[in-house]
């Protein structure tokens, strides 16, 4: 019997949440095996989320109703492409920051509540990407917002007590909003239903009210230049398995609540001046974020910035959608491109900052020469930030380049190309002390996996090199506007 009739049989989606779950509630009751727990959980969500792929590319979207129970009453999922392919994302990045983690965290007691966390942190994002109405998608986005703050203060002490401080008041400010959008369309229309409420909303004032609110609330909890300034200390002060989920992975999730709105809920809705707003702070992230990143004396803190930068190109989103009615595709791809080249720089910079003792970039040269294998990781994955040939990195800002050119967005297509050069500019202060005269010293003693996990997601950023077709492909099997 082929593969896709197998899988048709079987919900595969609510496992994607249930599996991190009964993992997390696994670690919390028995520590001892915790990270055990944690790297089993992690294969299997990744077995699940590829097989979820391969059953929405061969047969298409699917809406599911849990216990039968259709909206208003039941709680809905939204199995489509789009969702899919953040859920394999997550997963494959998830993978190897949990490999990771076994070595970094070892079996301490903040290695047991980290398992408890990110366990309980990669659930919510499942649900999230999944879920299928604007009720559900605020409560998964709590979840999120709750697990990594506490993430981001497992590292103890001062600041990274005042960084996860600044993200939860922040966070909660973007959450007041996004509520009054939803009591908004509740309001309106009656329902919480995506696909409902894609098939009503038409241009008058309460969505666009909605429309306004829920996104600025989103956009805060992106880290959205100027609504960034938590991003960097939250980042940077957190363990290093923390800070490649947060960069890699977290900071999508609201990006991705903001298209599938757009795409699903608000598309009947004019674009005309947003989209201008919203590519000059795209524009502005990219600046400010690659300056922040040339003059940043530490490394997580350069590469902290640099996310900033990164997160500016999701945010093309708006000129394209109003411009190339396919462009988004390009923007998601880019986002997963940057998923797996940020975990393996973050991942890197956390072993060579364990090794060596701090992380100031004008000391590490010794250690970057004793740990090849770790500065090998991070030149890959910063080629692939940079979007140098043969990385997914390549692939996804060549697709910007060419939405860009496609639909007479100019200026757009610059300010990708700029963003790259200034890309070049800090990867290569990152890579600078490893090409400086002098002895190697490996440092302190390390778990291989350390080592290991970060190049493995390097090599993977160039497989994705070869990947934009598949992509793109299951990219196709997306809902929009209504179900349409």
């Amino acid at each position: 019997m082929p593969l896709a009739a197998v899988m048709a049989d079987v919900l595969l989606a609510p496992w994607l949440v249930i599996l991190p779950l009964a993992g997390a509630l696994l670690a919390g009751l028995w520590p001892a095996a915790a990270r055990w727990w944690g790297l089993l959980t992690a294969l299997l969500t990744l077995v699940m989320a590829l097989l979820l792929a391969l059953q929405v590319h061969a047969q298409g979207p699917v809406i599911l109703d849990l216990g039968g129970w259709a909206p208003p009453l039941g709680i809905t999922l939204v199995v489509d492409g789009l969702a899919s392919l953040m859920v394999l994302m997550t997963a494959g990045v998830g993978l190897a920051i949990s490999l990771y983690a076994l070595g970094y965290l070892g079996g301490t007691d903040r290695g047991r509540w980290f398992w408890v966390l990110w366990l309980w942190l990669w659930a919510a994002m499942n649900a999230l990407y999944l879920s299928g109405d604007v009720f559900n998608l605020y409560v998964t986005l709590e979840l999120v917002v709750l697990a990594s703050v506490a993430l981001v203060a497992l590292a103890g002490g001062a600041a990274p007590l005042v960084a996860a401080m600044r993200y939860l008041l922040v966070s909660l400010l973007g959450s007041m909003a996004y509520l009054m959008g939803v009591a908004l369309l509740y309001g309106a229309y009656g329902t919480l239903d995506l696909q409902g409420l894609g098939a009503q909303v038409v241009l008058s004032s309460a969505p666009m009210l909605a429309a306004v609110l829920m996104t600025v609330g989103l956009l805060a909890k992106s880290a959205l230049f100027p609504l960034h300034v938590w991003l960097p200390p939250a980042h940077g002060s957190a363990p290093a398995p923390v800070s490649a989920a947060l960069s890699a992975l977290v900071v999508k999730v609201s990006f991705y609540l903001i298209l599938r709105l757009w795409l699903t809920v608000f598309p009947a809705l004019p674009l005309s001046g947003l989209d201008v707003l919203m590519g000059a702070l795209a524009a502005g992230a990219v600046l400010w974020g690659g300056l922040m990143a040339l003059r940043g004396p530490r490394l997580k803190q350069v590469v902290a910035y640099s996310t900033v930068a990164q997160v500016g190109y999701l945010f093309l989103l708006f000129p394209f959608l109003r411009a190339h009615p396919e462009g988004w595709k390009a923007v998601v791809f880019f986002a997963v491109a940057h998923g797996v080249a940020k975990a393996a720089v973050f991942l890197a910079a956390g072993t060579l900052q364990r090794a060596a003792g701090h992380d100031r970039l004008a000391e590490l040269g010794a250690v970057m020469r004793g740990r090849l294998k770790t500065s090998f990781a991070l030149g890959i994955a910063g080629a692939g930030l940079v979007g140098l040939p043969f990385t997914g990195g390549f692939i996804a800002k060549w697709l910007l380049v060419q939405t860009a050119l496609e639909a007479g967005l100019w200026i757009w297509a610059l300010v990708v190309l700029g963003g790259g050069l200034l890309a070049g500019a800090y990867v290569f202060r990152l890579l600078g002390p490893a090409f400086e005269p002098g002895p190697a010293d490996r440092g302190r003693p390390l778990p291989a996996v350390m080592e290991w996990a970060p190049l493995a997601l390097a090599l993977l950023t160039i497989g994705l090199g070869f990947a934009g077709s598949p992509a793109l492909s299951l990219l196709a099997r997306t809902l929009a506007g209504g179900g349409g």
